[in-house]
């Protein structure tokens, strides 16, 4: 069985990895607008992130008094997806509980992630499903990376590049402390209304923007083109890269790592979202490239 499937529509295509349900290629005519996973700088391109997204206080969370070991932004990015539904242009995914997933997450679930390519586009609907008797906590994340720059210009500060957010958002972003946890401290972003002018040297950490007012939010280039990022049914935002990494990553949350000093259920984490048995919950991610 191939490890990755291709899905199709006029001159754009998708590469899809059952590793993770990660999508690892996304052109767009002669053009390849994904991170291409260069592990000198991010072995990874776009990863899913479940059933947590960032850190848990002490590497694990605690499930009815029981502490469950939980990798940085849960397990799907590692676990092999199923295929159950394939078109020419699109994909149907499926991660399901395991015996290994039951040692870090005691629920059963059905995770299902759908991939669909238009011209110009490649869209996600990510659907949860509580499959058990008990209360369903989860977080849900995608991590996306784009080659930075992707349409000219250069990858420094006054470079031209630029993340313009749907609405303005809050000029600071929660520090990020030892192991990833979220501190209640803020540092200061230079935001001039919607615009993030870009510069490597902010990126010590990921900027977090908690309950964005925005929708959207497009990585801007000089020429004017862009890659959106449009996401439905997600809380938070984010951006992130490596100072000295060629790549974007936009990022788009329903949960967010623990604050330092968490110690409670996990059901109780901040902003973990909460499925009654037999509930679902779909949410829905739409990559798009505007020409300049």
């Amino acid at each position: 069985m191939s490890d990755t499937v291709e899905i199709a529509s006029g001159s754009t295509a998708a590469r899809i990895a059952l590793h993770g349900a990660e999508p690892v290629s996304w052109r767009v005519g002669d053009r390849e607008y994904l991170w291409s996973g260069d592990p000198a700088h991010w072995n990874r391109h776009a990863p899913w992130l479940f059933p947590v997204v960032g850190a848990s206080a002490g590497a694990a969370v605690t499930v009815e008094g029981r502490a469950y070991p939980m990798p940085q932004h849960g397990f799907a990015r590692d676990r092999r997806f199923a295929p159950v539904a394939q078109a020419g242009d699109r994909v149907r995914l499926r991660l399901s509980e395991t015996p290994e997933t039951l040692a870090h997450y005691p629920f059963p679930f059905r995770l299902d992630i759908t991939a669909t390519v238009a011209p110009g586009r490649l869209a996600f609907l990510c659907e949860v499903v509580n499959t058990g008797s008990n209360p369903l906590p989860y977080g849900l994340g995608f991590h996306p990376a784009f080659p930075w720059p992707f349409a000219g210009g250069e990858r420094r500060a006054g470079g031209g590049y630029a993340v313009r957010f749907e609405h303005p958002e809050q000029p600071a972003a929660p520090e990020v402390g030892p192991g990833g946890l979220l501190l209640r401290t803020q540092r200061p972003v230079p935001l001039d209304g919607e615009v993030l002018p870009l510069d490597p040297a902010l990126f010590t950490e990921a900027l977090v923007f908690l309950n964005a007012r925005s929708r959207w939010m497009r990585f801007t280039a000089p020429s004017g083109a862009a890659i959106r990022l449009e996401a439905e049914d997600f809380s938070h935002l984010a951006v992130w890269t490596k100072p000295t990494a060629p790549f974007l990553s936009l990022e788009c949350w329903t949960g967010h790592a623990d604050w330092a000093g968490f110690a409670g259920e996990l059901a109780a984490r901040d902003s973990q979202r909460l499925l009654a048995p037999g509930q679902s919950a779909r949410h829905r991610v739409v990559l798009t490239v505007e020409p300049g």
